[in-house]
């Protein structure tokens, strides 16, 4: 199989990785590089193609979706309480004036 052919994934990976490209092309991101992170995703989560091989390779396990929000856990609950307040007085900054 040549660099850069996707007949080895399954159609499920293909709409995945087209999802995530239009999200980054939405943030600006170029339509090339929006690709190449968009499938760099998709193998992380599969592990790359999944149709060849007995069993048809092992299932998805979202584990990049997984890896958000872990920065607020680290801090403290004052810290967390004191960036809420912090944004609802952006709000009303923005909204009053």
């Amino acid at each position: 199989m040549p660099q850069g052919d996707k007949d080895a994934y399954t159609d499920k990976q293909k709409r995945k990785a087209a999802h995530i490209a239009d999200g980054y092309e939405a943030k600006g991101v170029p339509e090339s590089e929006a690709e190449a992170r968009a499938w760099a995703t998709v193998n992380k989560d599969s592990g790359g193609g999944n149709k060849s091989g007995s069993g048809r390779g092992k299932p998805d396990t979202q584990a990049s979706a997984r890896s958000g929000g872990k920065q607020a856990a680290g801090r403290s609950d004052a810290a967390k309480s004191a960036a809420a307040k912090k944004g609802w007085d952006t709000q009303r900054k923005k909204a009053n004036g």
